[in-house]
This record gives structure tokens, sequence and C-alpha cells, in this order.
């Protein structure tokens, strides 16, 4: 299956890296690009068989959006958040909004971390009304479906919406990362049926996802950022192979010096050390049996691969951009967009690199509790 999937995810790269620039400058993947992506059947990723999908584990997963980002970042990003969104979901809400959201194994379902305090829930008869606003829901112009968290007079609500009751607000335009359509979810009295809402206490919400979903989110926003890296080593191997010259000196091409061959090497090693990272965690979260915990210190070492692999990347890209030049910049080379890319991307919360090194002090020297909600 995983080769299958991966082949699938292959072939769409060129549409991907051929619709990239509108995917930007329009703020949301080009309907060109998420009719590929549909079409090799990618946004069903974590589906269960049952329901039509996949059920890839997650080492396909990292495999998948590592290929999809080679091509474009924001697209691969929307297809990995929704992947693992509709897995913790299903935890999230109640079984009508999961056969609901399931009833389409290919739509995409968007989600915000963010709790706005301006959001309320009323409870009627047989409903929930609604009002509100969720910022940073990536996929939120594709997505069918969205998941919200709202705090109640007494406790909090998990609701699920369909995008048809909300409107979008175009917020998120930002230097990388900006075709992910991450704007801001509004809802103006939506009347939510009962099946479709739960209320679970707000500090057992977050200890209730287990481990294998929390750092499946890690590795959703890991694996395009590794991915774009490597399609910008693609593009810089063919520039320094080529023509291209370092400027004023004797040599006819980048790749004949033995440090700018020495460069390219650095960072690929880095490149393929993040890959190397990312599988591994993959790989040990996969064989945990259903239901399966990790020690707090196992799963401080698996945070800290991540972030490790997120630094890598962005150490890449800048070695990349070293042999490619200020050329690199220019508007119309994909390969700045791929930088600006992972400098956002790997800025993500989950590799937070201070509040990382703080936890894994406390734990060295047993100054508990940790401060990361993440752990």
């Amino acid at each position: 299956m995983n080769e299958m999937l991966l082949d699938a995810a292959r072939k769409t790269v060129p549409t991907l890296l051929e619709n990239a620039a509108r995917t930007e400058r329009e703020l949301r993947p080009a309907p060109d690009s998420a009719a590929a992506v549909r079409d090799a059947g990618l946004f069903a990723l974590t589906v269960p068989r049952a329901a039509g999908g996949h059920e890839a584990d997650l080492r396909t997963l990292v495999d998948v959006l590592a290929t999809l980002g080679s091509g474009c970042p924001s697209t691969a990003w929307v297809v990995g958040l929704s992947a693992v969104g509709k897995s913790v979901n299903r935890l999230m809400v109640p079984e009508a909004a999961q056969d609901a959201i399931l009833a389409d194994p290919d739509a995409v379902v968007c989600a915000s971390a963010v709790m706005s305090q301006a959001s309320t829930g009323v409870r009627v008869p047989g409903r929930l009304r609604v009002s509100g606003r969720w910022a940073m829901a990536s996929g939120s112009e594709l997505a069918s479906w969205a998941v919200v968290g709202l705090p109640m007079p007494d406790g909090m609500a998990m609701v699920a919406m369909p995008l048809s009751d909300l409107s979008v607000e175009q917020t998120w335009k930002a230097a990388g990362l900006a075709g992910t359509s991450s704007h801001t979810l509004v809802a103006e009295d939506v009347f939510v049926p009962d099946g479709f809402a739960s209320f679970p206490d707000a500090a057992s919400a977050a200890q209730s996802i287990p481990p294998v979903l929390l750092f499946a989110g890690g590795l959703a926003a890991l694996a395009p950022m590794i991915g774009a890296t490597m399609g910008a080593r693609e593009l810089v191997a063919a520039a320094i192979a080529g023509g291209r010259a370092p400027y004023m000196t004797t040599y006819a091409r980048v790749a004949d010096s033995p440090l700018g061959r020495y460069w390219f090497t650095e960072a690929a090693r880095r490149t393929d050390s993040a890959m190397r990272r990312a599988v591994r965690v993959a790989d040990v979260l996969d064989a945990l049996p259903p239901g399966g915990q990790l020690p707090i210190a196992e799963r401080m070492d698996l945070r800290i691969e991540l972030s490790t692999a997120a630094r890598e990347c962005r150490e890449a890209m800048e070695l990349l951009l070293d042999l490619h030049g200020a050329s690199g910049f220019a508007d119309g080379n994909p390969l700045q967009r791929f930088w600006r890319d992972v400098a956002v991307g790997t800025r993500h919360p989950f590799f937070t690199p201070y509040t990382l090194a703080e936890d894994h002090g406390r734990l060295a020297f047993d100054v508990l509790p940790t401060v990361s909600l993440m752990l």
C-alpha cells in the first residue's frame, strides 16, 4: 500500500509544482493541484478502509507528504493536516458527526487549535447555537467540514460544522505557506445538532489524545518541509551541474569546485538526516499497540528528533541558497518560495526549541511537571 500511495503522490508533483505560484498568489491550493491530489486518493490517507479510505500508517503519511512537498509545500500541508484532523476527530466529536465527515472519504477537513474567547455556544432544545471566529484553520477554502472548540459556561464544546454554514475570511497572508488557506472561520448563529457536538472537560480533552495522534500532527507539519528542502535540492543540483559558474572565478560551473560540491553534499546530508529522523519517529509510533503509551522520556526524545529535523531543513536551505546565489531570490524562481515555506513551517509550535530545551532540562533534573502540553 505504501508504494502504491507513494507512486500516486509522485505523479501529482509536476502538477503541484506547475501551480505552486498560483497557489501562493490565491492563498489556497490551486484547483488543478487539489484535483490532482483528490484524483490520486490522497485526501483519504487516514480514512478507515471501511469508509473507503487507505488507513495509512504514519510512515506512509511521512513519505507521501514529503513527496507532495517537493512540488508544493502549501498543498502538502493541507493534505497532512486534513489527514491528521480526520483521525483526531474520531476522538473529539460524536459518532453521528464522524459518519457525516467520512461519508466522502476524499473530503477535506479543517480545524483550528485557536479557541477564540469571543466564540459562544448556547444550548437550546436539541441543538447548540454557535457564533465565533477561529483563526489559522488550514485548508479552510477547500474543506467540507470544520471542527472547532469553544468555551461554555460549564466547560467547553467541540463541534463539527459543514463549511456551508460558515464564512471564511482570508486572514492568512504570510511570507511562507501562504497557499495553505489557513484563514479565519466565522460562524454567526449556526445551529449545531446534538449529535455534532461533544462537551469534554477542557483538561481531559487535551490529555485524551494519544501520543500517536499528537505526534502525527508534528509529522504532518514537518514532512512537507522536508519535501520542500528536497525540491530545493533538485533545483540547485540542476543549476550547479549546468552552466552556473561561481562569480569571478576560473571555474566553468559550481560543480567543478571541490568546496562547491562539499557545500551541496552538506545540504543533502542535512536533508536526508531530517527525513531519517521523521521516519524513525513514525516507525516508533507505528509499532505501538492500539492504545499504547510512551514514557515521557521517550516522548521527549521523539520531540527532540522532530525539532532537530526542522532545524536541519533550515540549515540545508541556507546552504543551497549560498550555492545558487542571489538569483534564487527572484520572484520567478521557485527556490525562494521553498525557502520561505521552510522558514515559516519549521516554526510550527510543535518544534518550538526553547520550550523543548526547558522541558529537556526539567526531565534531566526531575523538576516536574513539564511546561509543554504536547508532551
